[in-house]
């Protein structure tokens, strides 16, 4: 088990799904863990389950996330995230922008509003859940791709100007990972696409967020510290290669 003892963690779409079991991990590891989310009933009711603490914030709106980032964080774990499931030519502005705002303008707007008492301190762990889709891409999900693609070039810049201050930053690529979003897309596909999922890695199953938020906890340890402007696949294998 990591010993976080004494550090303090933001996660941000941390109600569910990843998110969720990225806190559970964090506080068991002896973090003192902030979760960030929209779906505020979902929020409380893990805070309350583990001893962590949340607020109702939309991660896209710059000023609301201003609104808690008064006092430091150690860690800050970037979760929130929505899916696409349809062509691009069948996809409307409205949705870009939707997919644009979660999936990459939260990372900014936590990143740039925290980032900076991280390098005062001199001490500091970002991770950023993004998505094998963002290095191999995705038939269904161009800009959903293009968004995660973009977070991984983010933290990567971020990785290089933040090491002088003893801040690292560095991306997870998930593959296909059993969440409930995961599952609502699964019962509008059927089988096919469960089957298709599952042959798309090498283990040839689905991926658990305990085996997520697992990989996010050794990134925000101590013996990490060597490790930054890494982008590391927990996927079964799905972005061998690329």
């Amino acid at each position: 088990m990591t010993d976080l003892a004494g550090r303090r963690a933001f996660v941000g779409g941390g109600a569910n799904g990843i998110g969720a079991s990225v806190v559970r991990r964090l506080v068991a590891d002896g973090a003192q863990v902030f979760i960030a989310d929209r779906d505020v009933l979902a929020a409380e009711a893990l805070a309350q389950e583990v001893g962590a603490s949340s607020a109702c914030i939309d991660l896209s709106d710059y000023d609301q996330v201003k609104a808690f980032a008064g006092q430091p964080f150690d860690i800050l774990v970037n979760c929130a995230g929505v899916d696409q499931h349809a062509f691009f030519t069948h996809t409307s502005v409205e949705e870009w922008n939707r997919l644009m705002a979660v999936n990459l303008y939260s990372v900014l707007n936590t990143t740039h509003l925290l980032l900076p008492a991280m390098q005062a301190g001199g001490h500091g762990r970002i991770v950023n859940i993004a998505s094998e889709a963002g290095r191999m891409g995705s038939r269904g999900g161009a800009v959903y791709a293009a968004s995660k693609g973009a977070v991984i070039a983010f933290t990567r810049s971020i990785a290089r100007e933040s090491a002088r201050y003893g801040v690292t930053a560095n991306v997870i690529t998930p593959g296909p990972i059993d969440t409930p979003l995961l599952r609502q897309a699964v019962a509008e596909g059927g089988d096919r696409l469960l089957d298709a999922m599952c042959s798309s890695t090498l283990v040839g199953r689905l991926g658990t967020p305990d085996e997520v938020a697992a990989a996010v906890s050794f990134l925000v340890s101590r013996e990490a510290a060597y490790i930054t402007g890494e982008v590391l696949g927990v996927s079964g294998g799905m972005g061998c290669g690329q």
